[in-house]
Protein backbone atom coordinates (compact mmCIF):
# COMPACT_ATOMS: atom_id res chain seq x y z
CA UNK A 1 0.00 0.00 0.00
CA UNK A 2 1.32 3.46 -0.86
CA UNK A 3 2.26 5.78 1.97
CA UNK A 4 -0.43 8.20 0.78
CA UNK A 5 -3.11 5.51 1.25
CA UNK A 6 -1.84 4.76 4.77
CA UNK A 7 -1.97 8.46 5.65
CA UNK A 8 -5.50 8.67 4.31
CA UNK A 9 -6.61 5.72 6.43
CA UNK A 10 -4.98 7.21 9.53
CA UNK A 11 -6.71 10.54 8.88
CA UNK A 12 -10.11 8.89 8.40
CA UNK A 13 -9.66 6.87 11.60
CA UNK A 14 -8.70 10.07 13.44
CA UNK A 15 -12.04 11.59 12.44
CA UNK A 16 -13.69 8.75 14.39
CA UNK A 17 -11.04 8.51 17.09
CA UNK A 18 -13.35 7.85 20.02
CA UNK A 19 -15.20 5.11 18.16
CA UNK A 20 -11.89 3.52 17.22
CA UNK A 21 -10.78 3.58 20.86
CA UNK A 22 -14.03 2.06 22.05
CA UNK A 23 -13.56 -0.79 19.59
CA UNK A 24 -9.84 -1.52 19.89
CA UNK A 25 -8.89 -0.04 23.27
CA UNK A 26 -11.96 -1.12 25.23
CA UNK A 27 -9.96 -1.51 28.45
CA UNK A 28 -9.65 2.29 28.64
CA UNK A 29 -12.05 5.20 28.98
CA UNK A 30 -12.47 8.82 27.95
CA UNK A 31 -10.85 11.53 30.03
CA UNK A 32 -11.68 14.95 28.62
CA UNK A 33 -10.32 15.19 25.09
CA UNK A 34 -8.25 12.03 25.45
CA UNK A 35 -8.78 8.28 25.64
CA UNK A 36 -6.75 6.85 28.51
CA UNK A 37 -5.56 3.23 28.64
CA UNK A 38 -2.54 1.20 29.79
CA UNK A 39 -0.84 0.73 26.44
CA UNK A 40 -1.40 0.25 22.72
CA UNK A 41 -2.07 -3.47 23.31
CA UNK A 42 -5.23 -2.58 25.28
CA UNK A 43 -3.85 -3.30 28.73
CA UNK A 44 -5.84 -1.65 31.55
CA UNK A 45 -4.05 1.38 32.96
CA UNK A 46 -3.50 5.10 32.53
CA UNK A 47 -0.14 5.72 30.88
CA UNK A 48 -1.27 5.95 27.23
CA UNK A 49 -3.26 8.91 25.89
CA UNK A 50 -5.04 9.04 22.53
CA UNK A 51 -6.04 12.49 21.28
CA UNK A 52 -9.75 12.45 20.39
CA UNK A 53 -9.96 15.91 18.79
CA UNK A 54 -7.66 18.12 16.74
CA UNK A 55 -5.79 20.51 19.02
CA UNK A 56 -2.81 22.84 18.76
CA UNK A 57 -0.69 19.92 20.00
CA UNK A 58 -1.60 17.71 17.05
CA UNK A 59 -4.35 15.95 15.09
CA UNK A 60 -6.93 13.56 16.47
CA UNK A 61 -5.87 9.94 16.57
CA UNK A 62 -2.27 10.51 17.61
CA UNK A 63 -1.23 8.78 20.82
CA UNK A 64 1.66 8.70 23.26
CA UNK A 65 2.54 6.22 25.98
CA UNK A 66 4.09 8.23 28.81
CA UNK A 67 5.56 5.11 30.41
CA UNK A 68 7.47 3.85 27.39
CA UNK A 69 7.76 6.84 25.09
CA UNK A 70 5.96 4.94 22.31
CA UNK A 71 3.79 7.01 20.01
CA UNK A 72 1.87 6.56 16.79
CA UNK A 73 -1.51 6.76 15.10
CA UNK A 74 -4.68 4.67 15.10
CA UNK A 75 -3.32 2.27 12.48
CA UNK A 76 -0.74 1.29 15.08
CA UNK A 77 -3.54 0.79 17.60
CA UNK A 78 -5.31 -1.61 15.24
CA UNK A 79 -2.09 -3.47 14.50
CA UNK A 80 -1.04 -3.92 18.12
CA UNK A 81 -4.46 -4.55 19.64
CA UNK A 82 -5.26 -7.30 17.12
CA UNK A 83 -1.74 -8.73 16.92
CA UNK A 84 -1.52 -8.15 13.17
CA UNK A 85 1.84 -8.58 11.51
CA UNK A 86 1.25 -7.70 7.84
CA UNK A 87 0.21 -4.14 7.06
CA UNK A 88 -2.23 -5.43 4.45
CA UNK A 89 -4.19 -6.97 7.32
CA UNK A 90 -4.12 -3.71 9.27
CA UNK A 91 -5.36 -1.78 6.24
CA UNK A 92 -8.10 -4.31 5.61
CA UNK A 93 -9.29 -4.08 9.22
CA UNK A 94 -9.25 -0.27 9.04
CA UNK A 95 -11.30 -0.33 5.84
CA UNK A 96 -13.78 -2.73 7.42
CA UNK A 97 -14.15 -0.42 10.41
CA UNK A 98 -14.61 2.62 8.15
CA UNK A 99 -16.99 0.70 5.83
CA UNK A 100 -14.76 1.52 2.89
CA UNK A 101 -14.62 -0.56 -0.31
CA UNK A 102 -11.51 -2.67 -0.84
CA UNK A 103 -8.70 -1.04 -2.85
CA UNK A 104 -7.84 -1.98 -6.39
CA UNK A 105 -5.36 -4.87 -6.42
CA UNK A 106 -1.71 -3.88 -6.68
CA UNK A 107 1.31 -5.95 -7.71
CA UNK A 108 2.98 -7.54 -4.70
CA UNK A 109 6.32 -5.89 -3.85
CA UNK A 110 9.42 -7.92 -4.58
CA UNK A 111 10.80 -7.54 -1.08
CA UNK A 112 9.05 -7.46 2.30
CA UNK A 113 10.65 -5.94 5.36
CA UNK A 114 10.89 -8.31 8.30
CA UNK A 115 8.82 -7.41 11.34
CA UNK A 116 9.72 -7.67 14.99
CA UNK A 117 7.18 -10.47 15.43
CA UNK A 118 6.92 -12.58 12.26
CA UNK A 119 3.59 -14.22 11.62
CA UNK A 120 3.38 -17.58 13.38
CA UNK A 121 6.39 -16.95 15.64
CA UNK A 122 6.63 -17.51 19.38
CA UNK A 123 6.74 -13.73 19.85
CA UNK A 124 3.53 -13.33 17.86
CA UNK A 125 1.98 -16.01 20.09
CA UNK A 126 3.01 -14.07 23.21
CA UNK A 127 1.51 -10.89 21.81
CA UNK A 128 -1.71 -12.69 20.98
CA UNK A 129 -1.92 -14.17 24.48
CA UNK A 130 -1.39 -10.75 26.04
CA UNK A 131 -4.38 -9.36 24.16
CA UNK A 132 -6.79 -12.04 25.33
CA UNK A 133 -9.02 -12.10 28.39
CA UNK A 134 -9.90 -14.78 30.97
CA UNK A 135 -12.57 -17.23 29.86
CA UNK A 136 -15.04 -16.70 32.71
CA UNK A 137 -18.40 -15.54 31.36
CA UNK A 138 -17.20 -15.64 27.73
CA UNK A 139 -18.02 -17.70 24.65
CA UNK A 140 -15.14 -20.03 25.54
CA UNK A 141 -16.86 -21.01 28.77
CA UNK A 142 -20.13 -21.50 26.87
CA UNK A 143 -18.36 -23.62 24.24
CA UNK A 144 -16.71 -25.87 26.82
CA UNK A 145 -19.92 -26.23 28.83
CA UNK A 146 -21.62 -27.28 25.61
CA UNK A 147 -19.10 -30.10 25.34
CA UNK A 148 -19.81 -31.23 28.89
CA UNK A 149 -16.69 -29.61 30.40
CA UNK A 150 -17.41 -27.65 33.57
CA UNK A 151 -14.30 -28.21 35.75
CA UNK A 152 -12.42 -25.11 34.62
CA UNK A 153 -10.23 -24.49 37.66
CA UNK A 154 -6.57 -24.10 36.79
CA UNK A 155 -7.43 -23.11 33.22
CA UNK A 156 -5.56 -19.81 33.14
CA UNK A 157 -3.82 -20.93 29.96
CA UNK A 158 -7.16 -20.88 28.16
CA UNK A 159 -8.17 -17.39 27.08
CA UNK A 160 -10.75 -15.61 24.95
CA UNK A 161 -10.22 -13.31 21.98
CA UNK A 162 -13.46 -11.74 20.73
CA UNK A 163 -12.10 -10.70 17.30
CA UNK A 164 -9.41 -13.12 16.24
CA UNK A 165 -8.23 -12.96 12.63
CA UNK A 166 -8.77 -16.00 10.45
CA UNK A 167 -7.32 -16.58 7.01
CA UNK A 168 -7.20 -20.15 5.62
CA UNK A 169 -4.37 -19.24 3.25
CA UNK A 170 -2.52 -16.21 1.95
CA UNK A 171 -4.84 -15.85 -1.03
CA UNK A 172 -8.07 -15.74 0.99
CA UNK A 173 -9.75 -12.67 2.50
CA UNK A 174 -9.36 -12.07 6.21
CA UNK A 175 -12.31 -12.91 8.46
CA UNK A 176 -12.96 -12.14 12.12
CA UNK A 177 -14.30 -14.76 14.55
CA UNK A 178 -14.26 -15.15 18.32
CA UNK A 179 -11.67 -17.68 19.43
CA UNK A 180 -10.50 -19.84 22.29
CA UNK A 181 -6.77 -19.17 22.55
CA UNK A 182 -4.75 -21.82 24.37
CA UNK A 183 -1.34 -20.72 25.63
CA UNK A 184 1.48 -23.20 25.07
CA UNK A 185 4.31 -23.12 27.63
CA UNK A 186 7.56 -24.89 28.37
CA UNK A 187 8.46 -26.41 31.74
CA UNK A 188 9.44 -23.00 33.11
CA UNK A 189 6.02 -21.58 32.12
CA UNK A 190 7.50 -19.42 29.37
CA UNK A 191 5.02 -18.94 26.52
CA UNK A 192 6.33 -20.63 23.39
CA UNK A 193 3.19 -20.81 21.27
CA UNK A 194 -0.56 -20.48 21.03
CA UNK A 195 -3.41 -22.53 19.62
CA UNK A 196 -6.57 -20.93 18.26
CA UNK A 197 -9.98 -22.57 18.05
CA UNK A 198 -12.39 -20.27 16.22
CA UNK A 199 -15.90 -20.32 17.66
CA UNK A 200 -19.43 -19.68 16.48
CA UNK A 201 -20.66 -16.19 17.50
CA UNK A 202 -22.95 -17.69 20.15
CA UNK A 203 -20.40 -20.16 21.52
CA UNK A 204 -22.55 -23.12 20.54
CA UNK A 205 -19.67 -24.83 18.73
CA UNK A 206 -16.78 -24.17 16.41
CA UNK A 207 -17.00 -21.51 13.71
CA UNK A 208 -18.38 -22.65 10.33
CA UNK A 209 -15.04 -22.32 8.55
CA UNK A 210 -12.80 -24.75 6.72
CA UNK A 211 -9.89 -24.71 9.18
CA UNK A 212 -11.28 -24.40 12.70
CA UNK A 213 -7.98 -24.74 14.57
CA UNK A 214 -4.50 -23.32 14.00
CA UNK A 215 -1.34 -23.30 16.06
CA UNK A 216 1.54 -20.85 16.05
CA UNK A 217 4.95 -20.68 17.67
CA UNK A 218 7.25 -23.37 19.05
CA UNK A 219 5.13 -26.38 20.06
CA UNK A 220 7.41 -29.41 20.04
CA UNK A 221 7.96 -30.72 23.56
CA UNK A 222 5.66 -28.11 25.07
CA UNK A 223 1.97 -28.14 26.01
CA UNK A 224 -1.12 -26.29 27.20
CA UNK A 225 -0.91 -26.88 30.96
CA UNK A 226 -3.74 -27.11 33.48
CA UNK A 227 -2.68 -26.99 37.11
CA UNK A 228 0.82 -26.93 38.64
CA UNK A 229 3.53 -29.43 37.80
CA UNK A 230 3.77 -32.23 40.35
CA UNK A 231 4.46 -35.91 40.78
CA UNK A 232 1.46 -37.04 38.73
CA UNK A 233 0.32 -35.71 35.35
CA UNK A 234 -2.31 -36.63 32.76
CA UNK A 235 -1.12 -35.73 29.25
CA UNK A 236 -3.03 -36.07 26.00
CA UNK A 237 -3.52 -34.58 22.56
CA UNK A 238 -6.58 -32.36 22.29
CA UNK A 239 -7.65 -29.70 24.77
CA UNK A 240 -11.23 -30.94 24.97
CA UNK A 241 -10.22 -34.57 25.41
CA UNK A 242 -7.74 -33.77 28.20
CA UNK A 243 -10.22 -31.52 30.00
CA UNK A 244 -12.89 -34.22 29.69
CA UNK A 245 -10.65 -36.72 31.50
CA UNK A 246 -9.84 -34.06 34.09
CA UNK A 247 -13.58 -33.46 34.53
CA UNK A 248 -13.80 -36.68 36.57
CA UNK A 249 -10.40 -36.40 38.28
CA UNK A 250 -10.27 -32.66 39.03
CA UNK A 251 -7.40 -32.91 41.46
CA UNK A 252 -4.92 -34.05 38.80
CA UNK A 253 -2.77 -31.68 36.77
CA UNK A 254 -3.02 -32.13 33.03
CA UNK A 255 -1.41 -31.09 29.77
CA UNK A 256 -2.61 -31.00 26.15
CA UNK A 257 0.16 -31.36 23.58
CA UNK A 258 -2.23 -30.54 20.67
CA UNK A 259 -1.27 -33.46 18.39
CA UNK A 260 -0.12 -37.08 18.55
CA UNK A 261 3.38 -36.18 17.36
CA UNK A 262 3.74 -33.44 19.95
CA UNK A 263 2.36 -35.70 22.68
CA UNK A 264 5.02 -38.30 21.90
CA UNK A 265 7.70 -35.60 22.34
CA UNK A 266 6.36 -33.84 25.44
CA UNK A 267 9.03 -32.85 27.97
CA UNK A 268 9.01 -34.28 31.50
CA UNK A 269 9.21 -32.11 34.60
CA UNK A 270 11.89 -33.14 37.12
CA UNK A 271 9.28 -33.84 39.80
CA UNK A 272 7.19 -36.16 37.62
CA UNK A 273 6.91 -39.73 38.90
CA UNK A 274 3.77 -41.05 37.24
CA UNK A 275 2.35 -40.14 33.83
CA UNK A 276 -1.13 -40.99 32.61
CA UNK A 277 -1.31 -40.95 28.82
CA UNK A 278 -4.77 -39.72 27.81
CA UNK A 279 -4.82 -41.43 24.45
CA UNK A 280 -7.09 -41.01 21.46
CA UNK A 281 -8.48 -44.25 20.11
CA UNK A 282 -6.82 -44.26 16.69
CA UNK A 283 -3.59 -45.31 15.01
CA UNK A 284 -1.83 -42.01 15.76
CA UNK A 285 -2.95 -42.24 19.37
CA UNK A 286 -1.51 -45.74 19.65
CA UNK A 287 1.82 -44.55 18.30
CA UNK A 288 1.97 -41.58 20.67
CA UNK A 289 1.09 -43.81 23.62
CA UNK A 290 3.81 -46.34 22.80
CA UNK A 291 6.51 -43.74 22.24
CA UNK A 292 5.63 -41.74 25.34
CA UNK A 293 5.50 -44.80 27.60
CA UNK A 294 8.88 -45.93 26.30
CA UNK A 295 10.42 -42.48 26.87
CA UNK A 296 8.92 -42.20 30.37
CA UNK A 297 10.06 -45.65 31.45
CA UNK A 298 13.57 -44.92 30.22
CA UNK A 299 13.90 -42.10 32.78
CA UNK A 300 12.20 -43.89 35.65
CA UNK A 301 8.70 -42.44 35.25
CA UNK A 302 5.80 -44.87 35.56
CA UNK A 303 3.55 -44.46 32.51
CA UNK A 304 -0.03 -45.73 32.30
CA UNK A 305 -2.41 -45.40 29.34
CA UNK A 306 -5.93 -44.08 29.90
CA UNK A 307 -8.11 -45.37 27.05
CA UNK A 308 -11.53 -43.95 26.11
CA UNK A 309 -14.59 -46.01 25.32
CA UNK A 310 -15.12 -44.24 21.99
CA UNK A 311 -12.82 -42.04 19.90
CA UNK A 312 -11.64 -39.78 22.72
CA UNK A 313 -12.69 -38.76 26.21
CA UNK A 314 -14.75 -35.79 25.08
CA UNK A 315 -16.80 -38.07 22.87
CA UNK A 316 -17.23 -40.35 25.91
CA UNK A 317 -18.33 -37.41 28.05
CA UNK A 318 -20.85 -36.16 25.49
CA UNK A 319 -22.31 -39.56 24.60
CA UNK A 320 -22.29 -41.19 28.03
CA UNK A 321 -23.00 -39.64 31.40
CA UNK A 322 -20.28 -38.22 33.61
CA UNK A 323 -20.63 -41.07 36.08
CA UNK A 324 -19.98 -43.61 33.32
CA UNK A 325 -16.78 -41.82 32.33
CA UNK A 326 -15.73 -41.68 35.97
CA UNK A 327 -16.29 -45.40 36.40
CA UNK A 328 -14.38 -46.15 33.20
CA UNK A 329 -11.36 -44.07 34.25
CA UNK A 330 -11.44 -45.18 37.88
CA UNK A 331 -10.44 -48.77 37.08
CA UNK A 332 -7.49 -47.55 34.99
CA UNK A 333 -5.90 -45.46 37.76
CA UNK A 334 -3.46 -46.60 40.41
CA UNK A 335 -5.59 -47.13 43.55
CA UNK A 336 -3.98 -44.36 45.58
CA UNK A 337 -4.64 -41.92 42.74
CA UNK A 338 -8.35 -42.71 42.83
CA UNK A 339 -8.59 -41.43 46.38
CA UNK A 340 -6.16 -38.61 45.75
CA UNK A 341 -7.53 -37.16 42.51
CA UNK A 342 -11.11 -38.43 42.12
CA UNK A 343 -12.31 -37.68 45.62
CA UNK A 344 -13.62 -34.25 44.69
CA UNK A 345 -15.60 -35.73 41.80
CA UNK A 346 -17.19 -38.54 43.84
Amino acid sequence: MARRDASDLAFRLGQQAEAVCKRYLAAGRRQGNYWQVGDVRNTPGRSMFVRLKDTTKGPAGKWTDAATGEHGDLLDVIRESLNLIDFADVAEEARMFLSMPPPDPEPAPKHHARTAAPSGSAEAARRLAAMCQPIGGTLVEAYLHGRGITALHGCGNLRFHPRCYYRPDEHSPTEIWPAMVAVVTDLSNTITGAHRTWLAPDGSGKAPIDIQRKAMGDLLGHAVRFGPCGEVLAAGEGIESVLSAREVMPGMSAAAALSAAHLAAIQFHDALRRLYVVRDNDHAGDGARNTLIERANAVGIEAIALSPMLGDFNEDLRIYCRDAVMAHIRVQLVPQDVARFMLLAA
